[in-house]
């Protein structure tokens, strides 16, 4: 055993030697941020340069104008042909686009080879081979009979001075077709077709593949607006304002700019960056001094460079016993795509033995460790350099539309992007690094995953973006129910309870004393000593101790529940040394009870994960009262049971009179408010005000709002503990804002748009995505990293693009949960403006719970939506100071200041 760990040290040891060996070695290959950003600042000067009339033409950025002046907007139709000329295969599509309503496409392909006699012969062989390959792809689809307009993709720098007409200015990758430079490339194909009599093809526009790229994205995310190729070649283009751009006419609206930028560095600016092993690569191209920047980035030229490193480093005795190779001395010998195999660290050295091998290097471990060293070394440098010109493109769409933070999304296309097994990452994580301020989606063009991700994504929100006019009609139901709810005839029937609390008074500052409170409503249970002194040194002080509720009580019997509770309450009088006085007490309840009396409190039904059995139908302080007999060691005078709503009214009345509305938006959803006695039915009397607990959960229970409710919603409510109850409190409240936001990551993993289309063990568990990572996720000041940082910790192996659809999925279920409790407020509100008789209304509400109070957008939401639907309300919104123990004992005062007068 001392033996095998004694290898394992040693063979640590040789690679961690081998590696800074390496380090050494290519340090000037290894790029800080401090130079990704001086990058940045080069490439943006250039663009600037390439844009300018009187300085392109001393530009190495060309920054050409493409002509295309918009991104799809869903309404194109029709079938279409396309011919894509730029990579190791030439490729014919059909194209067919469906006026469906849902953006439907249908792409049939072929590929074809290029042949070197073809890319690098004349220019007639090279449009008749188009030509050739188009008519025999017609013919294999049975095209030939119909007249199709066509796209012709074509990766290589062109002047443009309409949409189907491109000058060539030069070639790139390995094509070098003689003839063809300075010329009408759409003029020599369309020559080309002609001579097919049996084909009718109209070339309506020449396409750079990176613009192609954009566009194809740009129809299922119509937030793209870069395109990005990485692979053979390497190029970006994005929309540019008109202004902007001094080579074409007219300053309205925007244009996708062609950049070009694998030319950048052709006049020297990063000469300082370039290393021997990248002039001697140049030397040897086809186009030396020309693509200097794609000849450090590109994967036609990544593995060479890689040769190169790996040749030098034997001849200087520090690789393969200094012994060179006819392999090492082979121009292309080594390809990228043995370079993305050496890469793969999962699979430990055995792939990178093998390739050496195969080439018949015959390595030693310390070879093979030092070889995918370099290679790490390379392919990180282009994924950092394409980040930082990348990201002086999306600085400069954050400042043309001169915004702190912009969210976009890049379409992205090629080999090195796609197959590379590191390679996407760490391009992701430059490019948010370097521009913080940007949070960038990357986004799969066609043939990839990202193929209708964003439609897919749009049609699983979209239900969740309720319009105003929605919002109206659900104030306008929520108010029909409540006047419903306070009608005799309604009793038994309305699902808006409308219960009356016997509250019949607010504070009026002459409330003192000491009273105890009990606060039961969620999965803790506090006991509070509350100390009252009124007059001009009125004050509030309180003393209170929390007990867990675990779940077995919570789902056990009745009797177990309250024997739980007043053993917390004699451990909380013998805490305070209080055990014999017999105090006057207020029970918060925070669940729907039907009163009689301001001390009578019947169950109607348990919320918020209570189950436990033979207590609904019962009163609740009969309940707590021989559950203190029979633990016989004190007495109490429960002088009120309170909701948690009600006293979180009673609190805020206590600082501001003009309080007559209580709110709690936090574990579950609920309102309450001063009601005119003679519009409570169920109540004698018709002098005065009484507080109305509204249980506004169980909204729609009866199923009027069902046309709003999603397949999510449905999903959480059959999985519930009451299934079709409290379907409002299950849209709006925290017990399940976390848990519709699990169901939707669900789905969109299962249509393959999150996790790699993998559901793990713990996006199975039910509950495990809580309200709290919801308020974290969207936070503000969080970045995507952090976001990531979030899911991880739940389990879910997420990359920065998951981040960016969850953080969207967050907003959507928090925006609609809080648009939804200001539709229902605002109804409320109405009704005390129209109780009042007055045209303008100015109300104070009082507010309490986690999801208004740490939510980072919940209140703003919240407010904009009562202030948008009942625009003739003035409402001020105060946060609540403990409405469930303080609330509770301002209550018992109240109703023992009230019961006294009644006395004398």
């Amino acid at each position: 055993m001392f033996a095998v760990h004694l290898l394992a040290f040693h063979f640590t040891k040789l690679k961690e030697d081998q590696i800074k060996k390496v380090d050494r070695y290519l340090y000037p290959l290894r790029l800080s941020d401090d130079v990704l950003l001086d990058v940045m600042a080069r490439f943006q000067a250039e663009m600037v340069k390439g844009l300018g009339r009187d300085t392109n033409p001393t530009a190495t950025v060309k920054m050409l104008p493409s002509f295309v002046r918009s991104l799809p907007d869903g309404s194109e139709k029709g079938e279409f042909l396309a011919v894509d000329l730029g990579g190791s295969q030439f490729r014919a599509h059909q194209v067919k686009v469906f006026d469906d309503g849902r953006q439907s496409s249908q792409l049939e392909s072929k590929s074809y080879p290029t042949p070197k006699e073809v890319t690098q012969g004349n220019g007639a062989e090279l449009f008749d081979y188009i030509a050739d390959c188009l008519s025999d792809f017609m013919e294999t689809r049975n095209l030939k009979n119909k007249k199709l307009p066509l796209g012709f993709t074509f990766s290589f720098p062109c002047r443009q001075t309409k949409l189907e007409e491109g000058v060539l200015l030069a070639w790139t990758k390995h094509f070098r077709v003689r003839g063809v430079q300075d010329t009408d490339v759409v003029s020599s194909l369309r020559r080309a077709l002609q001579k097919h009599q049996d084909i009718d093809v109209d070339v309506l526009a020449l396409v750079n593949d990176t613009v192609g790229t954009m566009m194809t994205c740009g129809y299922d995310d119509q937030r793209c607006e870069v395109g990005l190729i990485i692979g053979t070649g390497t190029n970006a283009c994005y929309m540019e304002e008109m202004r902007h751009i001094s080579l074409v006419e007219g300053d309205e609206g925007r244009m996708c700019i062609n950049t070009e930028w694998g030319a950048f560095g052709d006049d020297g600016a990063l000469d300082d960056l370039r290393t021997e092993f990248d002039r001697e690569l140049d030397l040897g191209s086809l186009n030396p001094g020309k693509q200097l920047f794609e000849k450090m980035i590109s994967s036609l030229y990544l593995g060479e460079l890689v040769r190169l490193i790996l040749l030098k480093m034997t001849k200087e005795g520090l690789l393969f016993n200094g012994k060179v190779s006819t392999a090492l001395l082979t121009k292309g010998k080594i390809e990228m795509k043995h370079v993305s195999a050496m890469e793969k660290y999962k699979e430990g050295l055995s792939n990178t033995k093998e390739i050496l091998t195969g080439l018949n290097l015959f390595p030693s471990e310390e070879d093979c460790v030092a070889v995918q060293h370099v290679c790490t070394i390379v392919s990180f440098r282009s994924a950092n350099l394409c980040a930082a010109a990348l990201a002086a493109i999306l600085t400069r769409l954050r400042e043309n539309k001169k915004l702190l933070r912009m969210r976009t999304t890049v379409g992205i296309d090629g080999g090195l992007y796609k197959t590379h097994p590191k390679f996407a990452k760490r391009l992701h994580k430059a490019v948010r690094r370097l521009v913080p301020t940007c949070d960038v989606r990357f986004l799969l063009s066609a043939g990839g995953s990202g193929r209708g991700a964003r439609r897919r994504l749009d049609a699983a929100l979209a239900p969740f973006l309720l319009p105003p006019g929605t919002l109206r009609e659900v104030r306008d139901k929520m108010r029909a129910e409540l006047e419903y709810g306070l009608k005799r005839e309604a009793q038994g029937k309305a699902t808006v309870k409308m219960l009356p609390t016997y509250v019949c008074g607010t504070p009026d500052g002459t409330e003192k004393g000491k009273f105890l409170a009990l606060d039961l409503g969620g999965t803790n249970f506090r006991v509070l000593l509350v100390k009252i002194k009124s007059g001009r040194r009125r004050s509030v002080q309180m003393y209170n101790k929390i007990f867990a509720i675990p779940l077995e009580i919570m789902q056990g019997t009745g009797e177990e529940l309250f024997d739980h509770i007043v053993q917390c309450i004699a451990e909380f009088l013998e805490y305070m040394g209080i055990k014999g006085a017999r105090l006057p007490l207020g029970f918060t309840f925070s669940f729907p009870c039907r009163q009689a009396s301001i001390d009578k409190g019947t169950l109607v039904g348990w919320t918020k994960g209570f189950k436990a059995t033979d207590c609904e139908g019962e009163d609740v302080v009969d309940m707590l009262r021989e559950a203190i007999r029979r633990r016989n060691e004190f007495d109490l005078d429960i002088v009120a049971v309170v909701n948690d709503t009600v006293g979180t009214m009673m609190t805020c009345g206590y600082e501001d009179p003009n309080c007559e509305i209580g709110l709690i938006a936090g574990t579950g959803s609920n309102v309450c408010y001063m009601e005119d006695m003679k519009n409570i039915e169920i109540v004698e009397g018709n002098e005065g005000k009484m507080c109305i607990n509204t249980e506004w959960g169980a909204f729609g229970d009866n199923g009027c709002i069902d046309y709003i409710r999603t397949k999510y919603d449905r999903e959480v409510d059959e999985g519930s503990l009451n299934p079709g109850k409290q379907r409002y409190e299950k849209m709006t409240s925290g017990m399940y804002l976390g848990e519709i936001v699990r169901q939707i990551l669900i789905d969109l993993t299962k249509q393959g748009l999150l996790f790699r289309g993998h559901i793990s063990e713990s996006l199975r568990k039910r509950g495990i995505f809580e309200t709290k990572f919801l308020s974290q996720i969207e936070s503000d000041r969080l970045a995507l990293l952090q976001v990531r940082r979030i899911l991880q910790q739940l389990g879910l192996d997420s990359t920065c693009d998951d981040s960016i659809i969850v953080k969207e999925v967050c907003g959507v279920v928090s925006t609609r949960a809080a648009r939804l409790c200001g539709a229902g407020l605002a109804a409320v509100v109405e009704k005390k403006r129209e109780n009042r008789g007055v045209e303008r209304l100015q109300i104070t509400v009082g507010v309490d719970g986690t999801l208004y109070k740490l939510h980072p957008h919940f209140s703003t939401v919240l407010r904009e939506t009562v202030k948008e639907l009942a625009p003739q309300c003035d409402v001020t919104f105060m946060l609540s100071e403990d409405g469930s123990g303080k609330g509770a004992a301002l209550i018992t005062a109240v109703a023992k200041r009230l019961h006294n007068v009644g006395q004398k």
